[in-house]
């Protein structure tokens, strides 16, 4: 059953960071020896007063030397649990649409892999738009329609073709629409991939990764998918994962 990616983004992080928790925990497989905060760390405008919305468990700022000012917002009681943890981080709760900040208050706006749990993602960017300083920067993570397919393939095998997170969107937030979008609102718009893929040599953190995204496995269906994923492991020694990431930055010009 299909529902809009807001209500889907309050089933799974309004009480709880273990869904994102095992998520990230899947991602540590990745044969890129840099990791994704790592690698985004380097590209990010991490000086002056910088906003981060939807920001999590705030794990970018445990892994990157910064000397910002940081505010960082997410709609979850429990995220903003968890940031308030991020030490001299200014913590708001709020939506992403309607920041309660002023005009021209930011310079740099991050926004990493939330886009797509958004109803209206221009609303947000427009948002983002009006709380940067002219020239200020930013910075925005999307995945490609590829990303992850082979996770998304063991849906149909265990009968739940809604383990792809694409099954529940409605706003086509993709690595290869999204862009587009951004260069409405901004100027000098750039698209640089993460190179990655995860290669998982052990059934469990697959299992943990549906779960998280599904919910709790009947025994049939963990049956299911642990034959279909064992198969692939002894056939090619590990459950290979294709990642498509990239990082779209900007900047805010006059219009």
């Amino acid at each position: 059953m299909t529902t809009t990616p807001s209500a889907r983004a309050v089933s799974q992080y309004a009480t709880t960071t273990g869904n994102l928790a095992a998520r990230m925990a899947l991602h540590s497989y990745g044969t890129n020896p840099q990791d994704w905060f790592a690698w985004l760390g380097e590209r990010l405008p991490l000086s002056g007063d910088v906003l981060e919305v939807g920001a999590g468990t705030g794990e970018l700022w445990h892994r990157v030397s910064h000397r910002a000012r940081l505010t960082l917002t997410d709609f979850s009681p429990a995220m903003c649990a968890r940031l308030r943890e991020v030490p001299g981080a200014q913590v708001m709760r709020c939506d992403a649409a309607y920041l309660p900040f002023g005009d021209g208050t930011a310079d740099a706006v991050i926004a990493n892999s939330m886009l797509y749990h958004l109803d209206d993602p221009d609303a947000a960017l427009r948002e983002f738009a009006r709380v940067l300083r002219p020239g200020g920067r930013l910075a925005v993570a999307v995945n490609g329609s590829d990303h992850l397919a082979e996770l998304d393939a063991l849906g149909p095998v265990i009968g739940r073709p809604d383990l792809a997170v694409r099954f529940h969107d409605s706003n086509d937030v993709t690595a290869e629409a999204t862009p587009a979008r951004v260069a409405a609102h901004f100027d000098d718009v750039t698209v640089e991939r993460y190179p990655d893929e995860l290669v998982v040599p052990a059934v469990e953190p697959i299992l943990a990764y549906i779960a998280s995204m599904i919910g709790p496995l009947t025994a049939e269906q963990e049956d299911a998918a642990r034959v279909a994923i064992e198969a692939r492991i002894d056939a090619e020694g590990a459950f290979r994962v294709r990642k498509h990431t990239v990082l779209i930055s900007a900047a805010r010009g006059s219009r």
